[in-house]
């Protein structure tokens, strides 16, 4: 039977209707209990010699008094920081997993990015979506001015960064904001009142996710047995990944050895 141009256009669209309104949603985390889980651990570390921008000095010309805790004049920003061979301020997370462990809740109760001493503090961090704190700690006669921006491209190594949120804060106090990213959990923040001051957080659909330890070593724990990619982020190196099982009750390994080439 031959159906008119009208026809198959109305039929097509009310396929489409039907297929767009899930097509592009991924199913949520479920969380639970882990009563049989595994473990995933493993070290990161650096051959070779650092890049030549591993390290950067940026002139401190506003409010010394506060940022210039060394009296140098400047500020070093670690891109790369490395020691003994262990590659530090690195994030190692599971790219996909439909159910696990709760998230747990942060210290404080609350997921506070912090302004103190010009600096962010921590450097790297791990967070979930949702409400997150925005402190200023320093002295009331310093501005801050955060600009939080999620990383896209990242895995192709082609980043285009989207404003999360931009806004100035003068005072010294909290404002409460919300952490939103949609295409990407890679997240930069720099303060536009301070060029020499910057921080990374990470912000995945699940809490298989941790920043390394200052000797390079990492663990996830109460992992569901079965088979999972593991991912290591480094904001100047990129990201590398690993395929392994875990079993139950079990301890999987995966290292990871950065260089430049």
């Amino acid at each position: 039977m031959k159906i008119s141009t009208p026809w198959r256009t109305l039929m097509v669209g009310t396929i489409l209707w039907s297929i767009l309104p899930t097509a592009g949603l991924a199913a949520a985390y479920v969380e639970g209990t882990v009563p049989d889980g595994g473990s995933i651990s493993g070290k990161l570390t650096f051959e070779g010699a650092l890049p030549i921008d591993a390290v950067e000095k940026i002139t401190i010309s506003k409010n010394p008094e506060v940022c210039d805790e060394d009296g140098t004049g400047y500020r070093e920003v670690v891109w790369v920081d490395v020691k003994d061979g262990a590659l530090r301020d690195a994030f190692v997370f599971i790219e996909k997993i439909a159910k696990g462990k709760k998230w747990t809740a942060p210290e404080g109760g609350n997921y506070v990015i912090l302004q103190k001493g010009c600096r962010f503090r921590p450097w790297a961090q791990v967070v979930k979506p949702g409400p997150i704190i925005i402190r200023h700690s320093d002295p009331d006669s310093v501005l801050h001015n955060i600009n939080t921006r999620e990383m896209i491209g990242v895995e192709k190594g082609r980043v285009v960064k989207r404003t999360l949120f931009n806004f100035g804060q003068p005072e010294p106090g909290d404002i409460n904001k919300k952490l939103k990213p949609r295409r990407s959990p890679f997240i930069s923040i720099n303060c536009e009142a301070h060029n020499f001051m910057f921080g990374f957080i990470m912000a995945p659909k699940n809490p298989y996710a941790v920043v390394v330890n200052e000797d390079g070593t990492y663990t996830l724990d109460d992992v569901p047995p079965g088979e999972y990619t593991v991912s290591v982020w480094h904001p100047r190196l990129g990201i590398q990944k690993t395929k392994l099982t875990v079993s139950a009750k079990g301890t999987a390994e995966a290292n990871f050895t950065f260089s430049v080439k």
